[in-house]
């Protein structure tokens, strides 16, 4: 089974989470079988940007990366919290673990501003909320990270997006470099994304 770390901080969005659980669970059950999605966190009980809480199977102080195939990491609300958890050095240091072993790590919107500050995007290509002024795409490029204006944009191991609008894209990007460009397809059909042919 191809095992995917889902790292929630505090504040993050359920919606760009859910894309992850949702792909990766339709895989399961409908696609090849191979994947499984592990959700994990700082803390023994955690609440999303709009108030939902979420109780993750693990804490980050107990994930053996060696057991994963791959990391995704939701965005969040800065005025829920979320960059007190995204920036907490335990948080940065499961990233560059991820990153030393050369798994994927697949970020929605926000989620790669701590994949940024972690040091594993300097030198290369990436991008995040590209909105309001680019406040966040330029604490994006403050960490070393060469901004590209595109919606999602995959660095070798590495895929960063530029707003929740991308999140299922990320999330069949994943499952297409886990399993295969025909899997992926099927499980597009199969959720009602593109006609079965």
């Amino acid at each position: 089974m191809k095992k995917v770390l889902l790292l929630l901080a505090n504040g993050f969005e359920a919606y760009e989470a859910s894309v992850f659980t949702d792909v990766l669970g339709w895989n399961e059950y409908e696609g090849d079988g191979t994947t499984q999605i592990v959700t994990c966190g700082m803390h023994k009980q955690l609440k999303s940007t709009w108030g939902f809480t979420v109780i993750p199977e693990i804490q980050v102080n107990t994930v053996d990366v060696s057991n994963y195939v791959a990391l995704a990491i939701p965005g969040g609300f800065e005025e829920a919290g979320f960059y007190q958890d995204a920036y907490h050095e335990e948080f940065l240091s499961l990233i560059r673990q991820f990153d030393e072993a050369g798994k994927y790590i697949a970020t929605i919107c926000v989620g790669a501003l701590p994949v940024g500050k972690s040091g594993v995007l300097t030198r290369r290509k990436g991008t995040t909320y590209h909105l309001n002024n680019q406040l966040r795409q330029k604490q994006l490029a403050s960490y070393g990270v060469d901004i590209v204006n595109q919606p999602v944009v995959v660095d070798g191991n590495i895929i960063t997006s530029s707003c929740p609008a991308t999140a299922l894209d990320v999330a069949f990007i994943l499952l297409e470099r886990l399993t295969s460009v025909e899997n992926c397809q099927r499980v597009k059909s199969l959720m009602g994304f593109q006609d079965i042919e």
